[in-house]
């Protein structure tokens, strides 16, 4: 069965997206053949760095999805998101308003401004967010082409703790909600599929553990095990009886 991920007319067999801010560049590659990823993220000063050396450690099959990791407001956004179709990442964008420095949270607000802003220029913004529907509503109406909810912290790998939250975005909402930062464990990104999200982004939990390559393609596995779970549909739960798998009856008599 056929089942890819869509994102603004685009087609990806696999759900794992994969960061790089954290990563050994040279450590990318076995990371991206280990997990799976189609679509890894990058920040645009990063590939800027030594005149693009880093760009040729991402395998030429997987998709570039520039952010605007480091800008303040909406136009700073543009303003990245131009440089990166410069440099040929295409017309995906992830936007990342950092709005609180300690927590690193976004700025909701100014980020369905940046999305607005974004798809009047041709680009189709994939907006990082505190999940909150009413601020999901706007970014839709705005142009978003998909939603990313933090679980936790960015970086924290403190897991679903968001979790009820982003369920809510999950049935109100008709675009891709992808769950991004916080997600600490294979179980979690596993969890977080079988609710119904559409993908999981990576980086800490890869980029910290003790086999980066090895964690790559534990996380890979679990997102697709989450996913044909979530398309398997969950037998009913009975919550005050039980009910034999076998005949009880018919036996010995």
């Amino acid at each position: 069965m056929k089942d890819d991920l869509i994102i603004a007319g685009r087609s990806f067999s696999s759900r794992f997206i994969m960061g790089s801010g954290k990563f050994d560049p040279e450590l990318i590659k076995a990371c991206v053949e280990a997990g799976g990823a189609q679509i890894i993220t990058l920040a645009l000063r990063r590939a800027n760095s030594k005149g693009g050396e880093f760009l040729k450690y991402i395998p030429k099959d997987v998709a570039l999805l520039a952010n605007t990791s480091g800008a303040k407001t909406a136009e700073q956004a543009l303003q990245i998101a131009l440089l990166a179709r410069e440099l040929g990442c295409g017309e995906m964008i992830k936007v990342e308003l950092i709005g609180e420095s300690k927590y690193l949270l976004p700025d909701n607000h100014e980020s369905i401004k940046a999305c607005e802003l974004l798809a009047k220029n041709g680009f189709a913004p994939l907006v990082y967010m505190l999940p909150d529907l009413v601020a999901a509503r706007a970014m839709v109406d705005a142009g978003a082409a998909a939603i990313m909810p933090l679980a936790a912290p960015i970086g924290s790998n403190l897991g679903l703790a968001n979790k009820n939250l982003i369920e809510i975005l999950i049935r109100e909402i008709n675009l891709p909600i992808i769950v991004d930062a916080g997600i600490g464990r294979p179980s979690e990104a596993c969890a977080a599929m079988e609710m119904g999200c559409a993908a999981v982004m990576l980086n800490t939990a890869i980029a910290t553990s003790g086999d980066v390559a090895l964690m790559a393609g534990a996380f890979g596995k679990a997102i697709k095990a989450g996913r044909e779970a979530y398309l398997a549909r969950f037998g009913r739960v009975l919550e005050n009886s039980g009910e034999a798998s076998s005949p009880l009856s018919g036996f010995l008599e």
